[in-house]
């Protein structure tokens, strides 16, 4: 049978034969992610068990990010439960503090992730890892704590869609405008747990970093998982995170998918998600004059060194307008201190934003940019639903950094190009 990535990297984790999709398989997993959120209600359903180990305590990774540094005793307790658990199993990667960072960057710059792993987590946007030729997709808590225990979990074989690209992307635009004009082309429910998996000669247009932004969003199409090959681009990235003998991966020539859906960089232009869901698209020129109160740049979608390279290109020499507060939050302490020596971090100071420390912070409504009634906010994060970033008459949009940095400038969402 000629496999698909979905199918082949599941193949490889069982020992039934995948046969197509809807089959239900038992799968061995590479590695099991939780938070300071999710972790805790895991480690409660462990513990009901009556578990006393993990499968593998480093291949367990707990990562402290969504409500730190601490914003009050609840999620101080939080993390306090998280580290216990972790010294208690002698956890290999248990992270907060100054070496946290937020999860989906984290784990694949230190080299934790890999092609033809299936990981799986209690976070929805785990599926990023498929940039990387990973089969990775969010579970919930009890079903990741039975992982932690077992070391396997059972999946339903995902129908897969092949995502085809050709063209060149024109300047300004990214991946994160790749996948919101697609997420805008096929709703918020066009792959249900499916696979989308990207493939074509406009793989060559996206860096790893772009290819994480959009498998990380493959969830906000109701994808199972975000799929990338992993070519030459990705084997050199994880050279650089400090692996060694990873291996090129592919689909089957002629393997089957549900769905084949052409995409044409060229024809792209920035995109913008408008409240309240991120299949709510639109090109920036459509949306351009709606007034800002606050910009966030950072978040697992967008918050790597590429992104603050971007943003900071747009801002060097200029100031934030008056009325909108401009938060960047660094991904990881890796990337912090590269924008600092980079002197990203002073072009950001001097035109006036807020530089916060690796965290989720606002993404999830956390702390540390939460809206007011009536405030308006335009975010690189990942989700724009009613209430996702405070107060449930707000109103937030997404977009990738170039337009966030240029609509913090303006004041208003714009086109790179005005400012």
């Amino acid at each position: 049978m000629r496999q698909n990535l979905a199918e082949k990297i599941l193949q490889a984790h069982t020992q039934e034969e995948v046969s197509g999709p809807g089959q239900i398989v038992q799968c061995r997993v590479d590695g099991v992610l939780a938070n300071d959120i999710t972790a805790p209600l895991a480690i409660a359903s462990l513990e009901r068990m009556g578990a006393d180990r993990v499968f593998d305590p480093r291949r367990v990774f707990l990562v402290c990010d969504h409500f730190t540094p601490n914003k009050d005793q609840d999620s101080a307790e939080q993390v306090k439960i998280v580290r216990e658990f972790a010294r208690r199993m002698k956890i290999t990667h248990y992270f907060e503090g100054g070496v946290s960072g937020v999860e989906h960057a984290l784990l694949p710059e230190l080299g934790l992730i890999g092609p033809g792993e299936v990981i799986v987590g209690a976070d929805s946007h785990t599926c990023t890892y498929g940039a990387l030729g990973a089969f990775g997709t969010g579970l919930g808590s009890t079903d990741v704590a039975a992982a932690m225990v077992l070391g396997e979990t059972w999946f339903k074989v995902p129908a897969s869609i092949k995502v085809f690209l050709s063209g060149k992307l024109p300047p300004w635009v990214g991946g994160k405008d790749v996948i919101l004009a697609l997420i805008g082309r096929i709703g918020v429910d066009g792959a249900l747990y499916k696979a989308l998996e990207f493939d074509g000669p406009g793989l060559e247009q996206l860096g790893v970093e772009a290819r994480m932004t959009i498998a990380n969003m493959a969830i906000e199409a109701g994808g199972k998982a975000g799929l990338f090959p992993a070519d030459q681009a990705v084997l050199k990235y994880l050279q650089g995170a400090g692996r060694e003998g990873d291996t090129l991966l592919g689909p089957d020539p002629d393997a089957d998918y549900e769905q084949i859906l052409d995409m044409n960089l060229s024809d792209l232009v920035p995109q913008v998600a408008c409240p309240h869901l991120p299949e709510n698209v639109r090109p920036v020129q459509e949306v351009k004059g709606v007034v800002m109160d606050q910009v966030v740049i950072g978040s697992c979608t967008n918050g790597r060194i590429s992104d603050l390279r971007e943003a900071a290109q747009i801002l060097r020499g200029k100031k934030v307008a008056e009325q909108v507060r401009l938060i960047v939050l660094p991904a990881t302490p890796k990337i912090y201190a590269q924008a600092l020596e980079e002197g990203l971090l002073a072009d950001f100071l001097r035109a006036g934003a807020v530089i916060g420390p690796p965290t989720c912070g606002p993404c999830l409504g956390g702390h540390m940019g939460i809206l007011a009634g009536g405030e308006r906010c335009l975010a690189t994060t990942n989700r724009n639903f009613r209430g996702r970033m405070g107060s449930l008459d707000s109103e937030l949009y997404l977009s990738g950094p170039a337009v966030a940095a240029a609509s913090a400038v303006a004041g208003e969402i714009v086109h790179p190009d005005q400012v």
